[in-house]
Formats: structure tokens, C-alpha cells, sequence
């Protein structure tokens, strides 16, 4: 019971860190809260649509923690904000972020994790392309629950949701995917060539 975990398939990043076990899914999971709500303070003015750190974040958090791990993380950080911790853009909370025009964007961060956090743990983050095509998913899956959500609540055509809410973040957008892609990338490498070294040394030492 004691190696019981909430990390599902392949090691993620993560894992390889850290092992796996309740104690450090706990952690795992309040860190992702933490980079989540630390990201979301760098954000435009931008209306209805600003862009923030929140998509990035949570390509990393998906890639580094998985699905369910990554998904309760963006959980716990959408009710913490609902319940009034300022970890929304511009320190904001409350319900109204959700019920808003731009609710869909936060509320799709959870499932984001999930998608990304799935990749992951299939090993589709170990390398560039391959993280660029998770990344790519998990940005998709942000903006089509936002874009509906944000349809839906101004009462938008499809085509004056795509410009209102495709338009204005596709390039920072494509950005935040590249970017994750490059962190989960050189993260794996790192991890290689940690493990070569201490393989060495373990080969050095028995010797």
C-alpha cells in the first residue's frame, strides 16, 4: 500500500523525480495549484479574451504529472478560486470568473490536464514533435470549451465566437505550445543524462 499512487501508465517526469506515492501526489498536486495560479498573474487586458500563463501552465503540469493527478490539480485550483483565493488573473476570484465569458477558458484547463496528462503517461512527451502534437491537443481542448462557453453567454455567432475567441490568442497560443514542448523536452534529456551518469558511477563503484 505504501507505493500506492494516483500516477497511472508510464513514469511521467515527475515520477522520475520524485517516485511515486500518495505523500508526493499530494504535493504534486497543490505544486501544480501553486505554478497555475502563479502563471495566471501574467495576463493581458485584453476583453473578453485575455491572455494568460494559465495554458501554459497547464501543458506543463499535464506533462509532468499525468491525467488524473494534473486533472485534480487544475480541480483544486478552479475551487479555490471559486471560493475566493485570488489565484485568477489579477489576483480575482469568485464564481463570476467561472459564470463569465471567458469561464470556459479556466473551466477547460481541467480537462487540458487530463488530455495532456494522458499523452504523458503514454510517453508522447519525450520528445519535440511528439510534445508538440500533446500540447497542440491540449491548447485545442482550452479553446473550443472557451470559445462555446463564451458563444453561449454573449450569444455569438460561430464565426463572432472564432474572432473573439480564437483570433486574439492563436499566436500566443502556438507559443505556449512550443514552449511546453521545449520544457518537457529538455526535461526528459536531462533526466537521460542524469541516469547514464549514475549508472556509471554505480559501474565505477562495484568495480
Amino acid at each position: 500500500m505504501g507505493n500506492f499512487s494516483l500516477s497511472l501508465g508510464k513514469p511521467t517526469i515527475a515520477d522520475r523525480l520524485l517516485g511515486r506515492g500518495l505523500g508526493v501526489d499530494a504535493m504534486l498536486i497543490l505544486a501544480g495549484v501553486a505554478l497555475t495560479a502563479i502563471a495566471a498573474q501574467a495576463a493581458t487586458p485584453a476583453w473578453p479574451v485575455q491572455t494568460t500563463g494559465q495554458g501554459l501552465a497547464v501543458l506543463v503540469v499535464g506533462m509532468a504529472l499525468g491525467s488524473l493527478r494534473g486533472a485534480l490539480s487544475m480541480v483544486l485550483y478552479v475551487l479555490l478560486g471559486v471560493l475566493g483565493l485570488p489565484v485568477f488573473s489579477h489576483s480575482s476570484a469568485g464564481v463570476e470568473t467561472i459564470t463569465g465569458p471567458a469561464g470556459g477558458y479556466v473551466l477547460g484547463l481541467v480537462l487540458a490536464a487530463a488530455l495532456v496528462g494522458w499523452f504523458a503517461e503514454r510517453g508522447l512527451d519525450r520528445t519535440f514533435l511528439r510534445s508538440v502534437a500533446s500540447a497542440s491537443a491540449g491548447t485545442v481542448v482550452i479553446l473550443v470549451i472557451g470559445t462555446a462557453w463564451l458563444a453561449t453567454v454573449n450569444q455569438l455567432s460561430p464565426s463572432e465566437a472564432f474572432a473573439q475567441g480564437v483570433l486574439p490568442v492563436a499566436v500566443a497560443g502556438l507559443a505556449k505550445v512550443l514552449i511546453a514542448a521545449a520544457i518537457s523536452t529538455a526535461a526528459w534529456s536531462a533526466l537521460a543524462r542524469m541516469e547514464v551518469r549514475d549508472s556509471k558511477r554505480v559501474e565505477v563503484e562495484s568495480s
